[in-house]
Formats: structure tokens, C-alpha cells, sequence
């Protein structure tokens, strides 16, 4: 069996990405550093070159890979469609692949399917990527942009909503409406979004003087599940007045569980929720919510992977706003 890109990679300790494009002389997405170890693997091996393999490389590839988590939540629907649309319009393929819930291996896996192919780029969607996954990732040398999550200290490049800000404004917003003993339920502490958004909404109940206490956080994965839980412990344990919920499926689970223990929306208890997906209007009462523009994401990641090279990605906020609906 002759020598293979895989094994060249193997020996140079990169990519057969990374390969590919050294041997295709693309020399956008490596270090001089790097093609020198990859070729020096390859002539160590005695690699020949297969013609027909390197006409597939030299090609401009048209797929662009999604790599989304399977959070039980439809945010996701949005971005996918803006993904889509704009992909459709530019021509270029779509390959979705699924990463699961904070699991390493399996975001380990998706990477690797993904690098073993030829696209012009990665977009990751809601995915708080396992530190142990980041240098595959980068060394991978293929343009990439994460969706609908922030991250601290440039870690990666993202287009996401301001998260600090929502949780802030949701906060504010149930403080401008008279209640000073507020909930925030339902959100992940482990992940990136869930941590800046505690944030905001400490600093809101801060910037009004009022010191929480430790159980109006009630922790969860943003599901429809915790908000149940949620909606439970808060009447059971605390005297709030009303609750931020950090997804629409937990804010309606929270609504179900108030109504079913005899609560009156928004007269009793008062529920904002973070997303503002069209579940917000099908649900009796009426969701009120932070709304983020999740459609907007999947363009402007489709067409910030089309127009630029990874090094030129910036990262961007795209807008939030009040939605006032029946819940408070």
C-alpha cells in the first residue's frame, strides 16, 4: 500500500488537512514551519504525488461544515436557516454534523470528520468547545467561526449575541417593572453564556442595591425540564415575584409549572425569557422576552467564512431587544 497523506501527518504531527494544503502549495492557512515538517515527512517517506488526489485538493472547495450541539433547545433552527439561505444563494454546500452536550469525544469526533475533508470552512454553532479540543481545531488550517457563543480574551472568533447584556437587560427590565426579588433559572454555570449572563444579571440587581440570595439561582442546561424544576423550587423555597429563564423551552416550563400550582401570569409570579423564538408567541400567556437575532448570525457566519481569511475574523455582537409580551 503506498504512503498516504494521513501518514505524512502522522510523522509531521499536523493535520492531513494541513497536508493536503501544503502538497496543493496553499499557502494561506500554514507557517513556512509547518510546510517544511510536512515536507520533509513526505520526502522522509518517499511520498508520491497522486495526481488526481491533488487536482480534488487544488480545487476551491464549495462545502461549508456546521458543527451544532444537541442542547435541547430550537435557537439553533434559526441560525440553521440563515445558514442555509445565504449558502444557497453563494452557491456552496451544507454538511451538518452533531457534537452533543459537552462531550469531549464527540466534539473530537465531528472535528476529525471534518478535517478529513475538503471544506472551505467550519462554523460552529452553540458549541462551548472542551479546551482539550482547541489545537485540533487550529491546527486543523481551515477558516473557522463560532455562533451564538462569546468568549472571553479572544479565545476564539465569534458572532454572537452580547450575553453580559442579556442577562443584564432581562434583569433590568423585570426591575423597571417594579419587582426587587428576582430569579435567574435554568442556565448552564459551566459554560461561557451561562457564566456572562449570571454576570449581567448580578451586576443589574447590583446597579438597583439589591443583594440576592444564593438560592434565586437555580442552575439547569437551559431545557424545558429545569424550567419545571426551577418554577418548583422557587415557590417552594423563596418569596420572588418573578424570574428570568435562560432559554423559551425552560421559561414555558416554568409558566406550566406556575399555572399548574395555581399561579396567575403575569399577577402572581412574572416570567422574561432569553431567545424570543416563535415559541414565544404560540404559548398562552404570551412569553415576554430578550430577543436575539439568531437568523441574522447564520448569514453574516456564512458570509464572513466566504469573504475573508480566518486571520482577518473579527468578532462581532449582533443585537438584542425587549420583546413585551403577556408574562410580566
Amino acid at each position: 500500500m503506498g504512503i498516504t497523506i494521513k501518514d505524512i501527518a502522522k510523522l509531521a504531527g499536523v493535520s492531513p488537512a494541513t497536508v493536503s494544503r501544503v502538497l496543493a502549495n496553499q499557502s494561506d492557512f500554514y507557517s513556512e514551519k509547518t510546510a517544511k515538517k510536512v515536507r520533509q515527512a513526505a520526502k522522509k517517506l518517499g511520498y508520491q504525488k497522486n495526481t488526481n488526489a491533488v487536482e480534488l485538493v487544488t480545487q476551491k472547495s464549495h462545502v461549508l461544515a456546521v458543527i451544532i450541539s444537541t442542547i435541547q433547545t430550537n435557537a439553533a433552527d434559526q441560525i440553521i436557516n440563515g445558514i442555509q439561505e445565504t449558502a444557497i444563494k453563494k452557491n456552496l454546500d451544507v454538511i451538518i454534523l452533531y457534537a452533543g452536550e459537552k462531550n469531549a469525544d464527540l466534539q473530537k469526533r465531528a472535528l476529525e470528520t471534518v478535517i478529513e475533508r475538503s471544506v472551505m470552512g467550519i462554523l460552529l454553532v452553540a458549541i462551548d468547545l472542551d479546551p482539550q479540543n482547541d489545537q485540533l481545531l487550529k491546527s486543523a488550517n481551515i477558516p473557522f467561526l463560532f455562533l451564538s457563543i462569546g468568549f472571553l480574551k479572544n479565545r476564539f472568533p465569534f458572532i454572537s449575541s452580547d450575553d453580559f447584556q442579556v442577562g443584564y437587560q432581562a434583569t433590568d427590565f423585570l426591575l423597571r417593572k417594579g419587582h426587587t426579588k428576582i430569579g435567574f433559572a435554568a442556565a448552564d454555570p459551566e459554560t461561557v453564556i451561562g457564566q456572562l449572563r449570571l454576570a449581567g444579571y448580578w451586576k443589574a440587581l447590583s446597579d438597583h442595591h439589591i443583594t440576592p440570595q444564593l438560592n434565586w439561582v437555580y442552575d439547569g442546561e437551559f431545557t424545558y425540564d429545569d424550567g419545571l424544576a426551577a418554577m418548583a423550587h422557587y415557590t417552594k423555597k423563596t418569596a420572588l415575584t418573578a424570574a428570568v429563564a435562560s432559554s423559551d423551552l425552560a421559561a414555558i416550563g416554568m409558566l406550566n409549572q406556575a399555572q399548574s400550582q395555581g399561579l396567575r401570569i403575569p399577577e402572581d409570579f412574572a416570567v422574561i425569557s432569553i431567545d424570543g423564538t416563535f415559541l414565544c408567541s404560540i404559548m398562552r400567556p404570551q412569553i415576554t422576552s430578550v430577543t436575539q437575532s439568531f437568523h441574522e448570525m447564520g448569514v453574516k457566519g456564512v458570509e464572513t467564512i466566504v469573504s475573508q481569511t480566518r486571520g482577518q475574523f473579527q468578532s462581532r455582537h449582533t443585537p438584542i431587544k425587549i420583546t413585551e409580551r403577556q408574562s410580566t
